[in-house]
């Protein structure tokens, strides 16, 4: 890296809570960062589920080095044993967090493209000696371009929702029908939404957290509107983990998120349809939607669709970028193995950083939640430590930045695929399952450490 290029900002993408707290890291480090948004305010795809509770105290879900930089401003921290909604955090938290870090965070500025300057993807010249050149459109649509001295991407993965369709591919049909298809657990206490599905019956797809909540809130919609009901479709079987880990779970409110989901099957509020993968969306002549089946099996009509199925990162405007991606699960590739719901009961993570999230493009990194591709048990402080590690690594500090102490909750389940919305892993170690929290230093032999849930 040339000396003009070591005068450049840290070009972060995303407010959300990962993006956020990089930022801080940066500044620790005597690290400049430029924080992106492409929303109005901070964390704009937080603020899309301000509704729903998390079910990480909010002790769990602020970094200890943003706690520092808010510190001075006045802030308060709310009390640590208590469960923030998607709201309460941005408001209380990220918000304020933005506006320290001032002018280093810009807001209306959707990143359409990344590049090296003067580089495409396939030029390998001086490659790596070349900034990072960042294309912009702002207010407007405004185009522009910002140079960097490295990308860290916390995008997110909430703007690419999954299909309904089983293959991965929308369902057929599935577009046409959108005026009746939501991907977005519903916010019941907003009267428009409540009358959209007060009285209906509503087809959930999805078997993570997204969609017990859902079911819990139908179930309690259903106790005060007359004829609600939910069809709760699966496309695995139900066993004993498929509810998660209840009273086992470490963290007692993703515990209770599945006990909800159970009872509102137990009491009728919600019908199971398991084994079931989504192939068409038909309507019949009342313009109601008719789920079809790829075994042939055609459902009775439903009134809207509620599609929970996982996300998945956008990568169009990284395409320029020599990313080395898993080709299943769109995450890096010495991170995937960690974190691959096909190889591992319980949701199994290993405390990872810089090493793992490191690409053949020198000094970018995808990070928090993007950083997992299409896996699901993705926790906030699995991030905060990822970027701690990253910042350290591009301050010099390669010692700090392979030390990683992470410990995180069990998640009570032994053969569960936490959010994954595909057949579970089994358990074929012979020994207990969600082994303890670990700590040992990134590259070492990994050393199980249990998380589930996001």
């Amino acid at each position: 890296m040339n000396a003009s290029t070591e005068n450049l900002p840290v070009v972060v993408i995303g407010t959300g809570p990962i993006g956020l707290a990089a930022a801080a890291r940066l500044i620790e480090r005597d690290l400049e960062p430029l924080v992106l948004e492409a929303g109005p305010a901070a964390a704009s795809a937080v603020r899309d589920w301000s509704h729903v509770r998390l079910f990480s105290t909010w002790s769990e879900v602020v970094d200890p080095e943003a706690e520092k930089l808010l510190a001075p401003t006045g802030w308060v921290k709310p009390d640590g044993a208590t469960y923030p909604s998607g709201g309460d955090w941005a408001e209380l938290y990220l918000q304020p967090l933005a506006d320290a870090l001032g002018r280093r965070v810009r807001y209306n500025a959707t990143v359409t493209g990344v590049s090296r300057a003067g580089r495409d993807r396939i030029v390998d010249a001086d490659r790596d000696a070349q900034p990072f050149v960042v294309h912009l459109a702002g207010p407007g649509r405004r185009e522009e371009r910002i140079f960097a001295r490295a990308v860290i991407d916390a995008s997110g993965t909430w703007s690419t929702p999954s299909p309904a369709g089983g293959s991965g591919l929308a369902a057929l049909g599935e577009k046409a029908a959108s005026d009746r298809i939501s991907y977005r657990v519903p916010d019941l206490k907003d009267p428009a939404v409540r009358a959209r599905y007060a009285g209906k019956r509503i087809a959930v797809i999805g078997s993570g957290a997204s969609a017990f909540t859902a079911l819990a809130y139908l179930a309690d919609l259903a106790k005060d509107e007359q004829g609600t009901h939910a069809l709760w479709i699966l496309r695995r079987g139900i066993s004993g983990s498929t509810f998660g880990g209840g009273e086992a779970d470490q963290l007692p409110a993703r515990g209770a998120l599945g006990l909800a989901a159970k009872a509102a099957v137990d009491g009728g509020y919600a019908d199971a349809v398991t084994g079931f993968r989504t192939d068409a969306v038909e309507r019949d002549t009342d313009g109601r939607l008719i789920l079809v089946g790829e075994d042939g099996r055609r459902l009775d009509p439903v009134d809207e669709v509620i599609v929970l199925t996982g996300f998945r990162p956008d990568l169009t405007f990284v395409d320029e970028l020599r990313l080395g991606l898993d080709e299943r699960l769109q995450a890096p590739t010495a991170l995937a193995p960690l974190i691959d719901p096909n190889q591992h009961s319980c949701g199994t993570v290993y405390p990872h950083g810089v090493n793992e999230l490191s690409h053949p493009e020198k000094d970018v990194y995808l990070v928090g939640m993007k950083s997992y591709g299409r896996a699901p048990t993705f926790l906030a402080m699995t991030g905060y430590e990822q970027v701690r590690s990253v910042a350290a690594h591009l301050a010099g500090d390669q010692e700090a930045a392979e030390r990683v102490e992470l410990t995180l909750p069990e998640t009570g389940v032994c053969g569960g695929a936490g959010l994954f919305d595909e057949p579970a892993a089994t358990d074929e170690t012979g020994g207990g399952c969600c082994a303890a929290p670990a700590t040992l230093t990134i590259g070492a032999a990994p050393v199980p450490a249990s998380s589930g849930g996001c």
